[in-house]
């Protein structure tokens, strides 16, 4: 399958990492609302092929530059450079693990989390990407911690991964669906706001 980034022309800055961007934009709180059980299985399968290697994954990329630019971006939200520069690499590792521009994702965490990893919604989605805790049964993977910033990174990106591919590279039905929320623009329009206000590194393509 092509790349999310190949697929909408997602530039490749010389020299050190993917600094891809987007063509459209966002994702969201998820799974507050159950999937058809079709689409539920099918997602199962996806989650249940693409974590189980999550503990294997190399850092494999030279990012300086992306990492001292965001991590001036990421002050508001963490106090001090060690944790901001170790959540960034984490955030592109997965991000790119699953295809999703970083920056994207970083977006979607200050919506959904404001970058606090013990958060907890209403709903009961937990961590940085608030990931329901019913896909750790679903997968049988009972005993992972969605707390813990590896695996919910990794959750939150590959449902997300998940729902791009099934919309078929839509970004704002994808935010939606992952947001529980398909048909609504409200969630993916949060997400462009904080990509363009503070994420973006090059121009939007609208």
């Amino acid at each position: 399958m092509v790349s999310f980034a190949l697929k909408h022309g997602l530039r490749q800055r010389p020299g050190t990492l993917l600094l891809f961007f987007l063509g459209q934009w966002l994702l969201g709180l998820a799974q507050a609302q159950p999937e058809p059980i079709d689409d539920r299985a099918a997602l199962r399968e996806f989650l249940s092929h693409t974590i189980r290697d999550a503990n294997s994954f190399e850092d494999r990329f030279d990012a300086e530059v992306w990492l001292l630019d965001m991590q001036n971006r990421l002050t508001p939200f963490i106090d001090t450079p060690e944790e901001r520069l170790a959540l960034l690499r984490e955030v592109h590792h997965a991000a790119t693990q699953s295809e999703l521009p970083p920056e994207l994702v970083l977006a979607v965490i200050e919506v959904e989390s404001s970058f606090d990893r013990f958060a907890i919604s209403r709903v009961g989605a937990q961590g940085l990407m608030q990931v329901m805790p019913f896909w750790k049964n679903e997968i049988g993977r009972d005993d992972d911690n969605l707390t813990q910033t590896t695996t919910n990174l990794n959750y939150g990106c590959r449902i997300l991964q998940y729902y791009l591919q099934r919309e078929s590279g839509n970004l704002r039905r994808a935010l939606a669906a992952y947001n529980g929320s398909l048909g609504s623009h409200r969630y993916s329009d949060k997400v462009y706001r904080a990509w363009a206000n503070r994420w973006r590194t090059l121009p939007l393509d609208w």
